[in-house]
């Protein structure tokens, strides 16, 4: 404590101490120089109010200049981030430039394209419309249509040429004929379908009983007829085929009675035992003939030779839209094809 008292004792001290003793003497030195000193502070005093509103001018300048050399660095970064903005922009723009290249090659590519596809179908379009000029003129649908229907009736005349040479009745009663054109009925197939016995050819019937079953008893005269009755068919069927320009599935070798027809694929294997001297396997076509006529004891042949034949007249059917009235229905399907076409509803059909 007494330590602390010390201090503060000498501080009291110092202003007694910085007290000057003057002689009177140099009182009046010691005024001069004091009223000189005081004047001078005067003029200090008085160049110093002068001098402070040009220091506050300046500090004023000063602080606008450094405002404005804060806003100028403001500025300048600002003008930095722009530039690497602009820089950016133009990486940008020239990778969008690359781009918009290749668009416009693409572009022109597919206008090069279309302009290919217009060109052709403008010349699609001038087809189109010589095509409709050629079907509303001479050459068009109404002509074509009318040469369709001469070409059907032509098909009728020489069809009904060959009714004319063979000709198909139906057998009604005992003594009364049905002839081809008196087929009674509202639907185009007629009534029910006849039987093999009902319907003859030139007066000729044909039946199916020789050639499933031969046996010792069988009427050798019946089998003639039924072989002669065959080659009428196969003869005739032979005329109507061209006519319509239908080429046969089953081509037929015509012999009158002793006719054959050729199947390309047959399903029979005949051996060289049961081949007879005419119906023999080809090696360059490679079909095989079976007659239509019963050859011998073997009635398996010439059955199927009677079913290709009723398959060609059933080609013929389905060509002029109609279907077979049965599989040994030879006679009757080659009636009912011969009244078909030379019916008034072939030539519109």
């Amino acid at each position: 404590m007494e330590r602390d008292k010390e201090p503060s004792l000498s501080r009291r001290r110092d202003p007694e101490e910085d007290v000057k003793v003057i002689e009177w003497e140099e009182f009046d030195h010691e005024l001069t120089r004091l009223w000189s000193l005081s004047y001078a502070l005067k003029l200090a005093t008085e160049k110093k109010l002068t001098l402070e509103p040009k220091l506050e001018s300046l500090i004023q300048v000063s602080i606008e200049s450094l405002k404005r050399s804060n806003e100028l660095e403001e500025m300048r970064q600002r003008l930095e981030a722009r530039k690497l903005m602009v820089e950016k922009t133009l990486v940008s723009c020239k990778v969008t430039e690359v781009d918009v290249k290749k668009k416009e090659e693409n572009l022109s590519t597919e206008v090069r394209s279309l302009l290919v596809g217009g060109t052709t179908l403008s010349i699609a379009k001038t087809k189109l419309q010589e095509s409709n000029c050629q079907l509303e003129g001479e050459s068009g649908y109404a002509h074509l249509k009318f040469v369709t229907n001469k070409l059907r009736k032509r098909q009728q005349y020489m069809v009904s040429q060959v009714s004319f040479i063979y000709p198909l009745k139906i057998e009604a009663g005992p003594s009364q004929d049905q002839e081809l054109e008196s087929f009674p009925g509202g639907t185009r197939l007629g009534n029910k379908p006849m039987s093999q016995g009902s319907v003859k050819i030139l007066g000729l019937p044909f039946s199916m009983a020789p050639f499933t079953k031969m046996s010792f008893f069988t009427d050798k005269k019946e089998v003639q007829k039924s072989a002669t009755a065959l080659g009428y068919v196969a003869h005739a069927v032979s005329l109507l085929a061209p006519f319509l320009r239908v080429p046969l599935r089953y081509p037929l070798r015509l012999g009158g009675s002793k006719t054959y027809i050729r199947d390309y694929a047959p399903y029979i294997e005949p051996s060289s035992s049961d081949m007879s001297p005419v119906s023999t396997l080809s090696q360059n076509s490679k079909f095989v003939e079976f007659p239509l006529f019963l050859d011998g004891q073997d009635t398996t042949r010439a059955a199927y030779a009677v079913f290709l034949l009723n398959k060609n007249i059933e080609q013929l059917l389905n060509f002029v839209g109609e279907n077979s009235l049965g599989p040994r229905q030879v006679l009757a399907n080659l009636k009912e094809l011969i009244r078909i076409i030379q019916s008034p509803d072939y030539i519109d059909s």
